[in-house]
């Protein structure tokens, strides 16, 4: 029992040291762990093996490369919130090498690439941005006189895991739609051979952040589909967990943009988004601080399906999307106060219901009166046999 106590205060104290390192409460340490947890779909319990594995396992080192992009994965990591960047790089991670975050440049940088390389040879990660040009040799992109393809295949090489992060880097992305004059490819097309894709135009940083937590706690990636996604971020279609799905499924679609329905919040599957056909966790993660996270439907926007190959970039964005389930009409009628036509037929609906009504009543007063006229020769025949028999007794 001592034992235990002993260990259990060893480990507190070290969860406490992470969290001051970290610049959070205790509290807000475990939040942020049991956050993580959840979002990669660990059984309960598992908060405390990632809240143990941050505190005291070795940051892994991390190699950053940049090809063909607009460098707004890394711009969606600067914006993370919990944690910021600043402590992800020196507390969670160890980022060894990062061209746009580089103080330094030109042969420093390649010198600390090859250095974190040789210190952790078969340890570090290697996380690749941007789709990488094939065409000609590859001479469309060149970093330090070394081709995409040469680096590349260069960091590959004793990486003990390799993460392909945004559209670009998963499956060529924007640089890859027609006529595509660089030839440029996916990380996997390159290498060949399967890797880590986090998709998204940008994918949301705490995907990429828990797949590294994951990486560090367990020593492994998370479970991937067949595209190499991991599954706890896109097993499940946008359009599943839609705060407009509600909508859909009651048939009120925005028709345009500003219509009625639009300013309404319905839904806007006919104006081209692809929620029902693209795999990703947006609806539920958002983005943003999770006090004021957001995402592309929820600001009046269709989804593009930026994480989809041959849906985002390629799909023409009015293009209504396949469904993976049931399809409504494209004439389903909208729930929405018609005006011309509908008023019309609105009006004439009103004309029918005051004729029939009038049709009810001129039943009822022709019967009243027909009933009225029975009441009276019934009466005069009364009257008539009263006198017929008087006359009978005088």
């Amino acid at each position: 029992m001592a034992k235990q106590q002993l260990i259990s205060l060893e480990s507190d104290s070290r969860i406490l040291a992470a969290a001051e390192r970290l610049m959070m409460t205790r509290r807000e340490y475990l939040q942020f762990c049991a956050a993580l947890a959840a979002t990669l779909g660990l059984p309960q319990g598992a908060d405390a093996a990632v809240a143990e594995a941050v505190a005291t396992k070795r940051r892994p080192s991390v190699i950053w490369l940049h090809f063909q992009e607009c460098t707004g994965c890394t711009e969606s990591m600067l914006r993370s919130e919990h944690p910021t960047l600043e402590k992800l790089i020196l507390d969670v991670i160890s980022l060894d090498y990062h061209e746009t975050l580089f103080a330094a440049a030109g042969h420093q940088v390649e010198a600390a690439r090859k250095t974190a390389m040789q210190e952790n040879k078969g340890k570090y990660i290697l996380v690749v941005e941007g789709s990488i040009p094939t065409k000609d040799g590859g001479i469309y992109c060149k970093i330090g006189g070394k081709t995409a393809i040469e680096l590349l295949k260069e960091c590959a090489a004793d990486a003990a895991a390799v993460i392909a992060i945004g559209s670009c880097a998963s499956w060529g992305g924007m640089p890859s739609t027609g006529p595509n004059p660089t030839g440029a490819s996916s990380v996997a097309e390159v290498l060949g051979k399967p890797v880590v894709t986090i998709p998204g135009c940008p994918p949301n940083p705490y995907n990429f952040l828990s797949t590294v937590v994951h990486f560090l706690t367990f020593g492994a990636l998370p479970a991937v589909d067949h595209l190499g996604r991991p599954k706890f971020a896109y097993s499940r279609l946008i359009h599943e967990n839609c705060e407009r799905r509600a909508h859909f499924d009651a048939g009120r679609f925005a028709m345009e943009f500003g219509d009625e329905g639009h300013r309404k919040g319905h839904c806007l599957y006919k104006l081209g988004c692809k929620g029902p056909e693209t795999y990703a966790n947006c609806s539920v993660i958002m983005f943003g601080d999770a006090g004021a996270g957001t995402w592309p439907v929820a600001c009046g926007h269709p989804c593009i399906g930026c994480t989809e190959q041959g849906i985002g970039f390629a799909k023409p964005i009015h293009a209504m999307a396949k469904m993976k389930n049931i399809e409504p009409s494209v004439f389903l009628p909208r729930i929405v106060e018609e005006k011309g036509l509908g008023a019309s037929l609105g009006a004439a609906a009103v004309l029918a219901a005051v004729a029939g009504a009038a049709a009810g009543a001129g039943v009822m007063v022709t019967k009243n009166l027909g009933l009225s006229h029975q009441a009276e020769e019934m009466e005069k025949a009364k009257k008539e046999g009263s006198k017929a028999t008087e006359s009978t007794e005088v």
